[in-house]
């Protein structure tokens, strides 16, 4: 995601483009996620949003056992607290980004602070996305969205439409009930 588009999320762009008027593009089922917070709320509920898209969630409460997980699971996404014990997050991200097993995962920063400075920062470190807390479903479905347009996560195959060659007629199945006395 450009450094504009980046921040015209963050401003709410309501343009024509604005995701709030397309449909949203998943991300292939069983991506591969890790969560990094330490407020167990926040993990057992972004990890619930992402598990019911179909992802597979891994969990940390701090910066080094995030930097442990991200180099030996190797997940396709990251959302990561900005706030944590020990290392914080912005330390967190220039070590993802620095280091050739993980550079190329996206990361999405997550924060309660309302400053704008943060915000400044995540982009600066190399961050692909910024979502503030409290933040619901649909927030986390337009950042994945974002990074699947953007070519960062892989989009997932599109279900078949429903149609009515697809169904078989009832007369072809038979009746449950011929050949009883009504």
């Amino acid at each position: 995601m450009s450094g504009i588009d980046f921040f015209k999320r963050l401003l709410g762009s309501q343009g024509p483009e604005s995701t709030q008027s397309r449909h949203l593009v998943q991300a292939a089922p069983g991506m591969r996620t890790l969560v990094v917070d330490d407020s167990p709320t926040i993990r057992a509920v972004l990890g619930k949003m992402l598990g019911q898209e179909g992802y597979a969630v891994q969990k940390a409460v701090d910066g080094e056992s995030a930097l442990e997980l991200a180099k030996a699971e190797q997940p396709e996404l990251i959302f990561l607290d900005i706030v944590l014990p020990g290392i914080n997050g912005f330390a967190v991200l220039r070590a993802l980004r620095h280091d050739p097993l993980t550079r190329h995962i996206p990361i999405v920063m997550i924060s309660g602070n309302q400053q704008a400075t943060e915000q400044f920062y995540v982009q600066r470190f190399g961050a692909d996305d910024f979502i503030r807390k409290p933040f619901g479903q649909r927030d986390v479905q337009q950042s994945i969205d974002q990074l699947v347009r953007a070519g960062r996560l892989p989009a997932r195959a599109p279900t078949p439409a429903f149609t009515a060659a697809t169904v078989t007629p009832y007369e072809e199945l038979g009746s449950p009930l011929s050949g009883m006395a009504a």
